[in-house]
């Protein structure tokens, strides 16, 4: 893998029109897409956006990657600046200095008006070391989070080795990355087929399993995995639901009525288990009550699942 690598003249570079290599908002594909890049030998940019004023469609953070032949993937609003911004990052490319660019509301341009009525403001960074992309997506793949930090005026990236709250730190922006949400669905049922189906088909790492607790460990349940529990039998549902518990994933959710999540409490309290332990557990597992078909009940526990995703995103970068 190239360290490093330095800016390759091409006649034609300058009439070079972006193009979208694939579709994704995903921002590890993203570092993935550069690093690979940079291992190609070829000049690669960072967009990454650092300010907003008003609405966005985008959240801070969110990122693209820009090759020096104009293939580019990532979004940084709703697909009406990406052109644009990937033509700037040709010219960070070309020129070898990095660059801020504003769209929308305080931009000087006034041909590209955001729908959403704000304004967005985007860094451009020329990669000129990829050990940092590295170190992130080392991280990654061991299911553990990671950062970015920018050095505006050094124009320098880094990537620390604690996760840092998503924004401006004096002259430094920083991003954080989490791991893919893994979601473990149990209970040998129809519920739990479409439910694990669905899940794939949203993007999520799928797992199964039946009434096996010794597969909820540490290992496999970590803070960014989801536990839902598709029983309809108590008995069996137990033991997983207590290594579960043990195991401190972001959400657990549990198949049952009001009346059968009660049964659930009364057993999991004689079994020991605090009331803050058990109140963590989702149940009526889902969004919406009473979803009796299976696709239903899947669409709602995702929803739910999420929501929870999010809510523990935002307190990550509150905290």
């Amino acid at each position: 893998m190239l360290q490093q690598f330095s800016l390759i003249e091409q006649s034609d570079e300058d009439s070079l029109t972006p193009e979208q290599a694939f579709s994704t908002d995903d921002n590890i594909e993203i570092l993935r897409f550069a690093a690979k890049a940079a291992d190609d030998g070829m000049a690669v940019a960072l967009v990454t956006l650092v300010d907003i004023r008003g609405g966005s469609a985008r959240e801070l953070g969110a990122q693209m990657a820009v090759r020096q032949d104009g293939f580019y993937c990532g979004f940084v609003s709703g697909g009406c600046v990406e052109a644009a911004a990937a033509h700037e990052a040709l010219d960070v490319i070309r020129s070898g200095h990095d660059r801020t660019v504003s769209y929308g509301v305080g931009s000087p341009w006034f041909d590209i008006v955001l729908p959403c009525g704000g304004g967005i403001t985007l860094s451009i960074h020329k990669l000129r070391c990829v050990r940092p992309l590295l170190k992130v997506l080392t991280a990654i793949d061991r299911r553990q989070a990671a950062a970015l930090r920018y050095h505006s005026p050094s124009q320098t990236l880094q990537s620390p080795d604690s996760v840092l709250k998503c924004g401006w730190n004096g002259a430094f922006f920083d991003v954080s990355y989490r791991p893919k949400t893994r979601v473990m669905i149990y209970g040998r049922s129809w519920e739990a087929e479409v439910t694990a189906s669905l899940a794939q088909a949203a993007g999520y790492e799928v797992a199964t399993g039946d009434s096996t607790p010794h597969s909820v460990t540490a290992t496999a349940v970590d803070p960014s995995t989801a536990v839902i529990l598709l029983y309809h039998d108590l008995n069996r549902e137990l033991p997983v639901l207590q290594a579960a518990l043990a195991a401190k994933p972001f959400y657990i959710g549990a198949l049952g009525s009001r009346r059968t999540h009660q049964n659930r409490v009364e057993r999991l309290t004689e079994l020991g288990w605090h009331a803050s332990d058990i109140a963590r557990i989702k149940a009526p597992i889902g969004i919406f009550p009473k979803a009796r078909d299976a696709h239903s009940l899947a669409l709602s526990i995702l929803a739910d699942v999420a929501a929870a995703r999010l809510s523990s995103a935002d307190q990550g970068r509150s905290g």
